[in-house]
């Protein structure tokens, strides 16, 4: 099978454009960039479907806005949002929002490409979401009452300084929780745990 896959990037810095459309070309996609949230929505009905790239901060509209724009005009793109340091939260809203996961700025190819194929496996299996649901809610079950309690936090989009606070534990401990609940749900990521969280129903906020 050699059919290319469209991948639209949908960032206002010409140099991460230009940057992340060369390493995408030279590993076989097909690409197409524009330059904010607004061109790109004016154009999305006549594009070739793919997966979208999306830069959380862009002047008109924000990441968050177009996705929600997107998801409105029922648009069923996967969307892989591009975050620089100190974003996660909005990260986390994203993701609950239906992203596929979030890349921090400077990205590594690898991750990058990791973040794609999970996009587009999503976009060729849309069956599965219940099967997701099960698996989630049963390698949760292996957490601790602490440990979930940490993971919620987290889905919430939490830093791990307000977690502490609001259980009344040291963030050390909260630091401690969450890498024994990363070892317990075989994740390599943070990401990798929200989706996890979010398919079985965390992050919800009302406790």
């Amino acid at each position: 099978m050699t059919e290319r896959r469209m991948i639209h990037i949908v960032d206002d810095e010409e140099a991460i454009r230009r940057s992340a459309s060369f390493m995408l070309k030279t590993s076989g996609f097909d690409v197409q960039t524009w330059p904010s949230g607004v061109a790109f929505l004016k154009e999305v009905r006549n594009v070739e479907p793919g997966c979208i790239l999306l830069d959380v901060r862009m002047p008109q509209m924000d990441g968050l806005e177009v996705q929600q724009a997107l998801s409105a005009s029922g648009v069923a793109m996967p969307v892989i949002v591009l975050t620089g340091h100190g974003d996660i939260s909005i990260a986390v809203r994203a993701m609950k929002a239906g992203a596929v996961d979030f890349i921090e700025k400077p990205f590594e190819k690898a991750k990058l490409l990791e973040a794609i194929e999970a996009g587009f496996a999503q976009l060729e299996n849309k069956a599965g979401r219940a099967t997701r649901t099960h698996e989630a809610l049963t390698v949760i079950a292996g957490l601790t009452d602490r440990e979930r309690d940490v993971l919620d936090g987290l889905a919430q989009g939490l830093p791990n300084k307000t977690i502490a606070f609001d259980l009344g534990i040291s963030p050390r401990t909260v630091e401690v929780h969450r890498a024994n609940l990363m070892t317990k749900l075989s994740v390599r990521s943070l990401s990798d745990a929200l989706r996890l969280a979010f398919a079985a129903g965390l992050g919800g906020g009302d406790k």
